[in-house]
């Protein structure tokens, strides 16, 4: 198995909770959260140099029955994008049903958020994207631990073109 730091991507309409794994790939840990729109990917791109990532998880949210909705959609062209721009380092579309419920559900059995009304809401969504991509990132290295192959699926650079 190679080793070396992975980071995962938790793309939301408004933000992007990012996650980073140890360099032997056992423990996830919360980076950042990204505003998304104008500059997201270009951020995320410096992130990946920042901390000498060898792959980029972007968190797929499949529907229950499996066909791909509006977000899966959106989800999987953030990830072309990203593929194009961080090419050779690969991108990988890993199934993220529950995350966001999974992290909400630890933070709030434990944690405190701290700040009180209008801030403090958002610094809480920051907290959870950045959990959700934690959750994304440690459940993606447990099953590729226990299988010994890694989950979801590469995505091209070139999907989507004609």
């Amino acid at each position: 198995m190679r080793h070396g730091v992975r980071l995962a991507i938790d793309p939301g309409d408004a933000r992007i909770g990012v996650a980073v794994s140890d360099p032997s790939g056992v423990l996830a840990s919360p980076v950042e959260t990204v505003r998304r729109g104008r500059g997201d990917t270009r951020r995320i791109a410096q992130l990946v140099v920042e901390r000498q990532a060898r792959e980029v998880i972007v968190g797929y949210p499949a529907s229950l029955t499996g066909e791909e909705g509006p977000a899966a959609r959106s989800a999987r062209a953030f990830a072309v994008a990203l593929a194009r721009i961080l090419a050779p380092v690969p991108v990988r579309l890993v199934d993220e049903r529950l995350t966001t419920v999974a992290a909400q559900a630890q933070l709030l059995s434990g944690a405190s958020f701290g700040k009180k009304g209008a801030r403090g809401g958002r610094a809480r969504r920051s907290v959870i994207d950045q959990a959700a991509a934690t959750v994304l990132l440690q459940s993606t290295l447990d099953q590729e631990r226990s299988t010994s192959h890694p989950p979801g699926e590469i995505v091209r650079s070139s999907q989507g073109e004609s």
